[in-house]
């Protein structure tokens, strides 16, 4: 199996990038390659531009060298696994980016080319799982992602994995509780 990887924090240091480690980490000793994609440290540029936007009359329009890019490494993907902090109860705007530029009319969708890929999103929230739930911010992260981006883009296995409580134990060593290999292979 090959998976990409993708860490949408912009420190090296923090446990969304020792949580993307982790995940590297697991997908590796079980045998699999792994592209990281570290949007910060790759320098991606979240700004949509005409170059990139969907050409509602052309879903073969040819989109940006940078942006064809990124569309080989998700087609070149069995599995792709975004690791973010979840900010505002949602994507880092970077990672929101990404999807927009990236996950693309006549790649994504409107035809989509990745069936049969997986996905798992894996949010690293400040708050308990009870608040989320109170507020219902999970099940609004769940429809957004899962439903709203990866089975709109007929992606049929995909998952979202929140890990709470981020911020009374933001300790890197959490990555043990946080990443298994059962999560990534269910």
């Amino acid at each position: 199996m090959h998976a990409l990887v993708v860490v949408a924090h912009p420190r090296r240091d923090s446990l969304t990038a020792a949580t993307a480690a982790r995940v590297r980490d697991t997908l590796c000793a079980e045998g699999s390659t792994v592209d990281v994609l570290d949007l910060y440290a790759e320098g991606f540029d979240p700004s949509l531009r005409t170059a990139d936007e969907p050409d509602w009359a052309d879903h073969t329009k040819e989109y940006s060298a940078e942006v064809r890019a990124h569309m080989a490494r998700i087609a070149a993907a069995d599995l792709v696994v975004v690791v973010f902090p979840v900010w505002w109860f949602g994507l880092p705007a970077i990672a929101k980016g990404w999807v927009d530029r990236v996950w693309n009319r006549g790649f994504a969708y409107e035809p989509s080319t990745l069936h049969g890929t997986r996905m798992l999103w894996i949010g690293l929230a400040g708050a308990s799982s009870a608040y989320y739930a109170r507020h219902g911010f999970d099940t609004a992260l769940d429809v957004q992602l899962r439903v709203g981006i990866s089975e709109f883009c007929g992606i049929r296995d995909a998952r979202v994995h929140l890990i709470y409580d981020t911020l009374e134990e933001p300790d890197a060593a959490r990555g043990d509780e946080i990443v298994s290999s059962a999560a990534l292979a269910a």
